[in-house]
């Protein structure tokens, strides 16, 4: 009987033993876990599921990181990441054309999204099927140059005059607050705002960007990281996006379950337009590109030509240096 009593007590301490032991190697894969940020460039929506799913998944965790999703505060993701602020940040072409032409080193590492679903939205009731039904029309935007050079670009087209055009810097108001009783059109994503309409029942007249030239046909959103980073820490950034990519797959092939992981992080959303926004942007993020992320010289030239004869930017862009698909999964 002591025999076995003794027998017994030796097991346990062994067993406690080797659990102590994996937890202290547990405890150890943690504390090697590599600390990274990644910067939104909005409040959480579908644009970003990937990471969120990646996240979830523990496939950053598979790639030795331990990644922390902020959302923006003071200043631009490409201002913040070029300063150190953030290990990436998703933006947009015309911000990292802009930075890459004023000295802000940023470089584009995927996009997120293949085609721009973005256009000039507005109440069906008001009849604004053209750019030139823009004339005597209250635009409601957020402040930027872009805006009122996009709205001269596709007027001028129409032989429309963009003076009789009243600009209104709403900022983030909401769209159909905005257009019920302060604007009469405005610019949305397709993806989410549009869909949200018809889940409302409210219908729209929508002027789809690249349906009036395909220079428009630009990258939004992106993910980003600094050229430092870029140059000199490659094996972070490629793990980071091997990650990434593997998020953005599983949200192409289940976005149902994608859209989920997304509510649960963030319950405040809409369940009923995160679902089907998802299942939506589920054709959209790679679209028909041959790999999720990848990017062409000859859209970034295109912009970048169309942002310079706008004004936008002062020197052409040296586009080769905007962007790399190093990082991007193979076919």
């Amino acid at each position: 009987m002591k025999k076995s009593l003794f027998a017994l007590v030796l097991l346990s301490s062994l067993l406690l033993l080797l659990m102590g032991c994996g937890n202290a190697k547990e405890t150890g894969q943690k504390q090697d876990l590599k600390k990274v940020t990644v910067l939104l460039d909005w409040t959480p929506n579908t644009n970003h599921t990937g990471v969120y799913v990646a996240q979830q998944r523990g496939y950053y965790k598979e790639q030795g990181l331990d990644v922390e999703i902020v959302q923006p505060g003071e200043g631009s993701a490409a201002q913040l990441v070029a300063a150190g602020q953030a290990e990436f940040g998703f933006s947009y072409q015309e911000e990292v054309t802009i930075a890459r032409t004023t000295g802000v080193p940023i470089k584009a590492l995927a996009a997120v999204i293949q085609h721009n679903t973005s256009g000039f939205a507005s109440p069906a009731a008001k009849e604004i099927k053209t750019p030139k039904d823009f004339e005597g029309k209250k635009y409601g935007g957020w402040g930027s140059p872009a805006e009122e050079a996009m709205i001269r670009a596709l007027m001028n087209g129409e032989n429309a005059d963009f003076a009789s055009v009243e600009m209104i810097n709403i900022g983030t108001a909401d769209f159909f607050t905005s257009i019920s009783r302060d604007v009469d059109f405005a610019w949305i994503f397709w993806g989410w705002t549009g869909i949200e309409s018809e889940q409302k029942g409210i219908p729209l007249n929508f002027i789809r960007l690249t349906d009036y030239n395909d220079a428009l046909d630009f990258y939004t959103p992106l993910l980003i990281a600094n050229d430092d980073m870029v140059k000199n820490n490659q094996a972070l950034v490629s793990a980071f996006m091997k990650a990434t990519a593997k998020g953005y797959t599983d949200c192409i092939r289940e976005p149902r379950e994608a859209g989920q992981i997304l509510l649960d992080r963030v319950p405040e959303l809409n369940k009923d337009l995160v679902m089907a926004s998802q299942v939506y942007l589920a054709g959209e993020y790679k679209g028909d590109a041959p790999v999720w992320g990848q990017m062409t010289e000859q859209r970034w030239q295109k912009y970048a030509g169309w942002m310079y004869n706008q004004g936008l930017i002062e020197k052409t862009l040296d586009y080769q240096q905007a962007f790399t698909n190093e990082f991007l999964p193979k076919e």
